[in-house]
């Protein structure tokens, strides 16, 4: 193993077994962030295309769509309580242990979800046990991508930390393709009968194998440089949530704001538009779930894009330049989509997921460099969950009714609305690219 010594070292001239460290933390990151999303993903595609059918059937169509979009909304209110409690654990146990315990929460909530039975066999036990799990991954969830971040980011040389922090924000990426590609090999290899009878369990089973080579991949790490210098330093924080709050509440709320329009445009896709594409514009599942899989890939490329110009012009600019063409676009979707054709569909989800990760490409180093490293853990994954329940949670609970009773252009106006209060918290927030992550 690496020694902590080695790893302090601030040489330019790097042994070939730290590179060795360097990647397998990078891998290490890529891969929990790829469960997490993963799971996150075919939950929502499963909730869009069957779960009102196999979890819900009672209550029609329409309004257990409504319901199976709303177990979404449940995990993102256990994610702060999550962030919470796990960031409680990463800043006085460390990032590594807490990055494990994240890992194996959720890989195995999501692997039952794969083996529950229906509300046809169990009755009302099966929502309800379906909810629990849900909770179970939000909870979960709600530690992942802070610690995900500071690992890459508190071992990132300061030139290239935008670059190293988003690569977990590239594993949730090739989760979305990953997800989509996985509910298109299964569906296309079954009538759509089978599929809904138990076909869609298959990609939830499968995700015991990421699991796995995640926590391999984790258990070989060590504690980050940079708190391991700040716990012998100081010792560890006593509350960190509360000396958060303390010592930064205007960086709290500013940060709580700025990554809402990128999860609202993330989850929109996945849920409402997905079920809106099939159901409404009669798109087949294997043309939806093509276009999901592009998405991803386009998805990837912005996160790219966003967190490598951050690292020449700054994070500021960046996120001002993204939700501002965010809340542009916005206005524009709705009018788009009712064109009605495959191609309009594919143009609006395909855009939607590039602003996307035009957003979230500088968000991993921007929060971890914003907080100080005794509260870092717990600060950047409460901000980041707020941020989920208002733009993950919430938006795709509301789309539906709003469309329903308003039409597209009503609720364009209030997406647009979302993401107009987030690109003016871009304006107030203070640029962060040259902080030194140990400053005492």
């Amino acid at each position: 193993m690496y020694s902590q010594t080695e790893l302090l070292s601030d040489s330019s001239s790097e042994s070939s077994e730290r590179k060795s460290y360097l990647r397998r933390v990078r891998a290490a990151a890529f891969a929990g962030s790829l469960v997490e999303f993963y799971d996150l993903q075919i939950y929502s595609t499963a909730a869009a295309l069957v779960f009102a059918h196999v979890f819900f059937p009672q209550l029609g169509k329409m309004a257990g769509t409504v319901v199976a979009f709303g177990t979404i909304g449940v995990a993102f209110v256990a994610r702060p309580l999550g962030s919470i409690l796990l960031g409680h654990l990463g800043d006085r146990l460390g990032r590594k242990q807490t990055l494990v315990i994240t890992l194996v929460a959720m890989g195995l909530s999501t692997v039952l979800v794969g083996l529950l039975p229906t509300s046809n066999q169990i009755g009302i036990a099966s929502p309800i046990l379906l909810i629990l799990l849900r909770v179970i991954q939000g909870f979960a969830a709600g530690g992942e991508f802070a610690g995900g971040a500071l690992l890459v980011v508190e071992n990132a040389p300061a030139e290239k930390r935008g670059a190293w922090a988003a690569v977990p924000m590239l594993g949730g990426a090739a989760s979305t393709s990953l997800a989509g590609l996985t509910f298109l090999i299964t569906s296309a290899t079954m009538s759509d009968e089978t599929f809904r009878a138990w076909g869609w369990r298959l990609p939830f089973l499968l995700s015991a194998v990421l699991l796995a080579v995640g926590l391999y991949i984790r258990v070989s790490m060590c504690e980050t440089p940079v708190f391991a210098k700040e716990v012998h330093r100081r010792g560890a924080s006593r509350v960190p949530i509360l000396e958060a709050f303390k010592k930064q509440p205007r960086d709290m709320l500013l940060a709580s704001l700025v990554e809402v329009p990128a999860l609202a445009l993330l989850y929109l896709v996945a849920t409402f538009l997905v079920n809106y594409g099939v159901n409404q514009l009669r798109l087949g599942y294997s043309e939806v779930l093509w276009v999901t899989v592009t998405s991803g890939l386009l998805m990837l490329i912005g996160i790219w894009i966003g967190a490598t110009l951050s690292d020449r012009v700054g994070r500021r600019p960046v996120l001002i330049l993204s939700t501002g063409l965010s809340t542009v676009w916005a206005l524009v979707l709705f009018p788009v989509l009712y064109i009605g054709t495959l191609a309009s569909y594919a143009a609006v989800v395909i855009v939607t997921m590039l602003l996307s990760g035009l957003i979230v490409g500088p968000v991993g180093a921007f929060m971890s460099e914003l907080f100080h490293t005794r509260y870092r853990y717990t600060a950047v994954g409460l901000c980041y969950n707020v941020a989920g329940i208002l733009g993950g949670g919430l938006v795709p609970v509301i789309a539906a009714p709003i469309v329903s009773e308003y039409g597209n252009l009503a609720f364009g106006k209030v997406l647009a609305a979302i993401c107009f209060v987030s690109f003016s918290c871009c304006l107030a927030i203070r640029e962060t690219r040259r902080v030194a992550l140990d400053t005492p």
